[in-house]
């Protein structure tokens, strides 16, 4: 049989295995786990204050055997913190708008000083003031701590300074218009709680979640992080929710599709199999869904190992992949095939560069490829076995994080394309956290990655392509896992963020779509689907293709637009 037929066949029996184990809970009554949430009526939950008790929603580590770990900063916390802390603003990720949080205004008075406004009369919840200074802290905390800027918030920022009880100034290096969404989306910690913490980087906030949000830690243990509301919040008015209980999700994902499919969880953000039969139909009057496009999921080789560091190889190898065949395999016809310029398009087409043959979606041209990597130097052998330049046989291996069934799909599927092409690929499959550190650090030959996809251009493009973002190999990179670092990329980032004018910046960004085309610094496959699971059982006002207030992973507006089912 031929690869692509016996890959076609294996995601088939994948995704009727998966259906067919969820129709088994018609007859069964499944798993444990959830409490048996799906067997109340709507309304069950009301309480005497007229809010909702609580909510069952999905996962909240990426560890087998998570611990408690609430430091909002760490490669290793746990998922669900926009609990306990606040941004300063939130941007929507479905419309690019700006909703004010723990600032109340900001203002660029200079290309490299921006001065925001603090929210007054908000408390910590442990009852100490809030203040300018809290933020003023938080972002001298970044700058001196690279190891906790994981978002790359730091670079090029001089220092912060409350001027007032009301207001912080951050001076920053050089122009940094662009970058006005990725400070204002840093969320804020206490400066009482962390100018006496010794080692800010390996501190857990175990015994100190001290944070502005609608929510305090209740309790935790490795199958369930529970939280509560906090009658206290600036925003207590606006959340009607008790009791939020995120439960850990099991290796495999069966078992969770199987209690989504039963009702148990309110809300979950997983990949289902055939969402209508699954899902839906189960209760076709409160189970729906939302699968918006997001990030672009792109293949990420180690640019600072052969052949992966030729220009060369890594444009044959991006006619070598079948996206089309990927999207079905590990997307279930939810998702769509990316464009190499890094746009999520339609929906930024007014940035995309009209000079580029195809709006940049890439063909599938094996024979292509095949002739590229030869007429590079990377010829077979005469069992077909693909040789680098070294004369060895190329072997590689691809990393996809453990239970993430959809990635994984596709990485089988782009194992099928390597292996057409005489090049042996090994799917391993770590724990995230693992897989997260080995990433960062340049422990990889190829993994996935997920980056652009935001509101910000000059984040879409700096994160992934900046260079002052990477670091060297076991070194713990920022954003730039890849490690790209190319003197005319940075130089046009600069000039990115020193311009205001989203006019003057499409010229820019269209010379950078240019790098993403001409060099391939990786490779956008697929626009990872924002899943979205949601039952209106007890609370109505989830976010959905009708009503789309807010992005799946707006949590912070999402839990303060939810209105209690009365029965």
């Amino acid at each position: 049989m031929h690869a692509r037929s016996r890959r076609r066949s294996r995601a088939r029996l994948a995704a009727c295995a998966a259906a067919a184990a969820l129709a088994l809970t018609a007859c069964t009554g499944g798993g444990g786990g959830g409490g048996g949430q799906g067997s109340g009526a709507p309304g069950d939950r009301l309480t005497d204050e007229g809010r909702v008790s609580h909510l069952v929603l999905g996962d909240f580590s990426g560890q087998t055997n998570p611990k408690a770990n609430y430091n909002p900063f760490s490669a290793t916390a746990l998922g669900p913190l926009w609990t306990i802390y606040d941004q300063l603003y939130v941007v929507n990720s479905y419309d690019c708008t700006e909703e004010p949080q723990l600032a109340t205004g900001y203002e660029w008075t200079s290309p490299t000083e921006l001065r925001i406004t603090t929210r007054d009369g908000v408390t910590w919840n442990d009852g100490e003031p809030f203040s300018a200074r809290d933020v003023a802290f938080t972002f001298n905390l970044l700058r001196d701590n690279p190891a906790l800027d994981t978002r790359g918030v730091a670079p090029g920022l001089v220092g912060a300074e409350a001027t007032s009880g009301t207001e912080v100034v951050l001076t920053f290096e050089q122009p940094s218009f662009s970058r006005s969404g990725m400070y204002l989306q840093t969320l804020v910690v206490a400066e009482h709680v962390w100018a006496d913490v010794d080692d800010p980087v390996t501190f857990t906030a175990e015994d100190a979640a001290v944070g502005t949000g609608a929510f305090t830690v209740k309790s935790f243990n490795p199958q369930r992080f529970t939280v509560e509301r906090n009658p206290d919040s600036w925003r207590a008015d606006t959340v009607v929710v008790d009791e939020p209980w995120f439960e850990k999700a099991d290796a495999g994902g069966q078992v969770d599709q199987l209690k989504l499919a039963r009702g148990e969880y309110d809300n979950n953000s997983m990949y289902v199999p055939d969402i209508e039969e699954t899902y839906v139909a189960k209760d076709p009057e409160h189970h729906h869904y939302w699968f918006p496009s997001g990030s672009p999921i792109s293949l990420f080789m180690n640019l600072e190992q052969a052949p992966f560091d030729d220009v060369e190889f890594r444009r044959a190898i991006s006619v070598g992949l079948d996206r089309v065949a990927l999207t079905e395999d590990a997307g279930s016809g939810y998702v769509e095939v990316a464009s190499q310029t890094l746009l999520v398009l339609p929906g930024q087409s007014d940035w995309l560069d009209p000079t580029i043959p195809d709006e940049g979606y890439l063909p599938y041209d094996p024979d292509a490829a095949d002739a590229a990597l030869t007429a590079a130097g990377y010829a077979l052998d005469d069992s077909g076995r693909r040789l680098g330049k070294d004369g060895e046989p190329m072997r590689f291996s691809f990393i996809t994080p453990q239970g993430w069934s959809d990635w994984t799909a596709a990485a089988n599927s782009l194992k099928d394309d390597f292996d057409a092409l005489g090049i042996q690929v090994t799917v391993e499959t770590p724990e995230f956290p693992t897989l997260e550190q080995d990433r960062l650090v340049g422990n990889f030959d190829m993994t996935f990655g997920v980056r652009a996809g935001q509101c910000s251009m000059f984040q879409n493009y700096d994160e992934p392509l900046g260079s002052a973002n990477a670091a060297p190999i076991g070194e713990r990179a920022t954003t730039n896992e890849v490690r790209w670092s190319d003197a005319h990329t940075d130089d046009l980032l600069a000039q990115l963020a020193g311009t205001p004018d989203a006019d003057e910046q499409k010229p820019i960004v269209h010379q950078l779509q240019q790098v993403m085309v001409d060099e391939v610094p990786f490779i956008p496959l697929w626009y990872g689907g924002k899943w979205f699971e949601f039952t209106t059982k007890n609370v109505t006002g989830w976010p959905s293709a009708e009503d789309p207030h807010a992005g799946p992973d707006n949590q912070h507006l999402i839990f303060t637009r939810l209105t209690p089912v009365t029965g």
